[in-house]
This record gives C-alpha cells, sequence and structure tokens, in this order.
C-alpha cells in the first residue's frame, strides 16, 4: 500500500500508529521549534487528523501564529493541546486516576487529557495521600470498581505501594518531581516506585503522565475486546 509523503527534513509523522498500537501518536512540543510544530499541524490538517500535543509551555505556545493557536484547545496545567476537537467519551472499562497531592495536578491532567483524547473517560481523585491516611480510606469503596487505576505521587511516592494492597485493579504508578531536599527532582519518587513490595506495580518515568495513560489505553483496549467476545448472546 502506497503511503503518502509526510516527510519534512528533520520530522516524519507516525499517523498509522494507532492501527499498529491503539494508542495515537502524540507531539512532544518541550524539544521542537515554533516552526517545527506548526509544520507538523499542517502535515495532520492536510491529512485530516486528530493530534495531541504535550510538554506545550505557555512560553512554546506564544511561539506559533494566532491563526494556528486559534485552532488548538489548550490546557494550561496541562501543558497539553488538542489539535482537530473532541470526541465523544465513553467509560465501558472504568479508570481512576489518583494522586497524592495537589501539587500533582499538572501530571495528573496530563493523564486526563490524554485518556479523553482517546474517546476514553475517566474520574480524578486528588490530593488522597498517605500523609491523611484516612482520605484515602474514604474514597476506597469507589476506588475498588475501577478496573484500571493510575496513582500519581511526588515525596516518597507510597500511595501506589498502599493502594496496590488494597485492590484488584492494576495500579500504574507515576512519581512525580514534586518534593524538595532528597526527594527533589522525582529520584526518590522512582526509586520508591521501582522497589515497590507490592506485586505488580507498573513504574512510569517521572511525570510521565502520556506513558501512564498509554499503559492504561492498552489494557482497557484489551479488556473492552475481551469483554465483547465472551458475551453470551441474549
Amino acid at each position: 500500500m502506497s503511503k503518502p509523503n509526510l516527510s519534512a527534513p528533520d520530522i516524519t509523522m507516525d499517523f498509522e500508529r494507532l492501527q499498529r498500537c491503539g494508542v495515537e501518536e502524540a507531539v512532544l512540543c518541550e524539544f521542537k521549534r515554533g516552526e517545527q510544530i506548526e509544520h507538523i499541524l499542517s502535515l495532520a490538517k492536510d491529512q485530516h487528523r486528530r493530534l495531541l500535543l504535550t510538554r506545550l509551555t505557555p512560553e512554546k505556545l506564544i511561539q506559533l501564529s494566532e491563526s494556528w493557536i486559534r485552532q488548538l484547545e489548550y490546557n494550561p496545567t496541562a501543558h497539553c493541546a488538542v489539535f482537530g476537537g473532541d470526541v465523544l467519551l465513553a467509560a465501558p472499562v472504568r479508570i481512576g486516576i489518583i494522586s497524592g497531592g495537589s501539587s500533582d495536578v499538572a501530571v495528573c491532567q496530563e493523564i486526563q487529557t490524554t485518556l479523553n483524547f482517546h474517546g476514553i473517560d475517566c474520574d480524578l481523585h486528588q490530593d488522597i495521600g498517605v500523609a491523611g491516611l484516612w482520605r484515602l480510606q474514604e474514597r476506597l469503596p469507589v476506588l475498588r470498581h475501577y478496573a484500571i487505576i493510575i496513582a500519581v505521587a511526588g515525596m516518597e511516592a507510597a500511595l501506589p505501594t498502599v493502594i496496590s494492597g488494597l485492590v484488584h485493579a492494576p495500579i500504574i504508578a507515576v512519581p512525580t518531581s514534586v518534593g524538595y531536599g532528597i526527594a527533589s527532582g522525582g529520584q526518590v519518587a522512582l526509586n520508591s516506585c521501582l522497589a515497590s513490595c507490592s506485586g505488580g506495580v507498573m513504574t512510569m518515568n517521572i511525570d510521565n503522565g502520556y506513558g501512564a495513560a498509554a499503559a492504561a489505553i492498552r489494557i482497557y483496549q484489551q479488556i473492552v475486546d475481551y469483554r465483547s467476545t465472551n458475551t453470551p448472546d441474549k
């Protein structure tokens, strides 16, 4: 099958990733120049494709022309933008995002934006870290109904381990760079998640909300496919 020429001297788009992998290509904007981002948007527009742009800071956003900015749905907290409009959200499999503290909101919203971009609804429960364990205990009846939980935490990142010992759902841990002193930069959080004594915690890189969402999408799709093929006809 012939493919359209989607290349520039330093850019090659992978618009077929969804068909291969079940997850759309995302554009990491942090290390790209404004003109590169605009070229990518032009390729997407020519091919009638939607795009998710991550790590698009306000400083990077203003490098784009006003005409492109007006075509983006921008989340300034998540530093994410969607090009090409919304999709109808569905939730045949329930996904919960939980965070240790409100300081983790940027990563949480990056996860939420990525899931929503793929047409997946989710619930966000913030500020239920283990420093006030009663907050997590209060939410347990709700959390036990999720098929997938993404746990976002900085400092010592105890939350993923604790929740993993309390629910059936697979836990995707996202250590964040929130912290100070020895915890600064998220290295302690990362090592804590990697060294979790609760078996089966899946750990992402520091602040990698997009990666956590992509992992959740793949699990989500497998559950949906299994249910659809193993539900007896009525």
